[in-house]
């Protein structure tokens, strides 16, 4: 199939941020994993990754620097199913110049991104694309392609590689939002830029009856939940220097805009309280979120705050920048705002559908945020079957907020199943 892309694609506008922070000790990185029931079939694993390459060419692209921006370069190289390895520093030259590499472990496909490429849906597009094509490989089943799970077959859309930031709000004002720094819970970190992962599987009935009791969805009970355990953090601090507790919420645009691309299109809301005004019970933390989240989520709240960054980038004075000074000032930017105005991150990827023919091969899909840069941890969710997967991922050895979240968790009768790992 021949690969019908430019040969050079700017950065999208989200996607600046991450090769400008990079560093040895630091990338933005994540995993998306399948869990099938079976052991997984390295070889016939790398034809499938050869087709869904080549379907999703901007996965055939490395990262190349030009006189003003970072670009998507296509390479030659096609990728290869790598050992597992560490999610901590990502390094191109280990990847073949990629910006993932995919593995087989045991019966898992797993698939570390780094975030310059695409944004956690878009990954999980790839992944379920490769894990169809695996599929119909390995048990020569007809799988009918829909949703995240793209036809190998079919040629490449231009729209699938689209900077969307820039065909949607190009041309429109903007104004960035006000924010104040958030509290932090600090801890001593864990050794050789480690990481440690817990994850609760929890049932899915389990989790719709409190949402029932709650009138809220996924996210909104989750968010509450995390606000409610940094609340405890809050009181238990002596004279903390913040009091605003945050939790970033990424927000899915495809779906809002009707944008079919495979690149970074999200943006966030952050949403919280002051605990400078006293403790809250958690049926107001679940109120007030539910209120923030659907204000903060109108068209025209999101829009402005968008638009703002493309307006930013689009200026004469940014865009003659040369590369060579806009690295520092970006990464400064970043380092001196970016996790300050939160506490913690939730990631909610909600429920993975998969066509018919493929669910009885699958066991689990997963999702998890690799070494955060300025915060202690960040929280995912993914929903498949009857089961919710959440993730906490930490880089500090205290588990204090894992252990005050569990404890909410359980008080409002949901029963998770805990496995703790070491991902780093």
């Amino acid at each position: 199939m021949q690969i019908a892309i430019p040969y050079k694609l700017q950065l999208d506008n989200a996607a600046n941020i991450y090769p400008a922070s990079m560093s040895k000790h630091y990338s933005s990185l994540y995993r998306v994993s399948v869990t099938l029931k079976e052991a997984v079939d390295a070889d016939i694993l790398q034809t499938a990754l050869n087709h869904v390459s080549e379907r999703i060419p901007t996965f055939r692209c490395t990262l190349a620097r030009g006189m003003f921006w970072w670009y998507l370069r296509q390479t030659g190289r096609a990728p290869k199913v790598r050992p597992l390895k560490p999610l901590h520093h990502f390094r191109l030259a280990d990847q073949g110049g990629l910006l993932y590499r995919v593995s087989a472990d045991g019966r898992r496909i797993v698939l570390d991104v780094f975030h310059a490429l695409t944004d956690g849906s878009g990954a999980m597009t790839f992944l379920l694309t490769l894990t169809g094509e695996y599929l119909r490989l390995r048990y020569g089943i007809e799988i009918s392609w829909s949703g995240q799970v793209l036809n190998p077959a079919e040629k490449p859309d231009f729209r699938e590689w689209e900077d969307s930031f820039k065909t949607v709000f190009t041309g429109r004002k903007g104004q960035l939002e006000k924010n104040v720094d958030a509290f932090h819970y600090k801890g001593r970190p864990l050794r050789n830029q480690g990481l440690t992962d817990s994850c609760l599987e929890m049932s899915r009935e389990e989790v719709r009856e409190v949402c029932c009791k709650y009138d809220c969805t996924n996210t909104e009970l989750f968010t509450s939940l995390m606000l409610y355990a940094l609340q405890d953090l809050y009181a238990a601090e002596r004279r903390p220097r913040h009091s605003a507790l945050k939790v970033s919420v990424p927000v899915n645009l495809r779906p809002i805009y009707r944008s079919r691309t495979l690149r970074n299109f999200a943006s966030y809301v952050n949403i919280g309280f002051d605990a400078a005004y006293g403790e809250r019970s958690f049926r107001r933390i679940v109120s007030h979120v539910k209120a923030q989240k659907a204000h903060d989520m109108l068209t025209e709240n999101l829009e402005t705050k968008i638009a703002a960054n493309v307006e930013l980038e689009e200026m004469l004075l940014v865009r003659c920048l040369p590369l060579l000074l806009k690295h520092p000032i970006i990464d400064i930017i970043n380092l001196l705002h970016g996790d300050r105005y939160f506490s913690q991150t939730l990631s909610n990827l909600g429920e993975i559908k998969v066509p018919q023919e493929m669910e009885q091969y699958i066991e689990d899909v997963d999702f998890v945020l690799g070494r955060q840069r300025g915060n202690s941890g960040a929280c995912t969710c993914t929903v498949f079957g009857d089961k919710v997967h959440f993730h906490l991922s930490r880089k500090i050895v205290d588990n204090r907020f894992e252990q005050a979240f569990i404890r909410h968790l359980t008080e409002l009768g949901i029963t998770p199943r805990l496995s703790t790992s070491s991902l780093a």
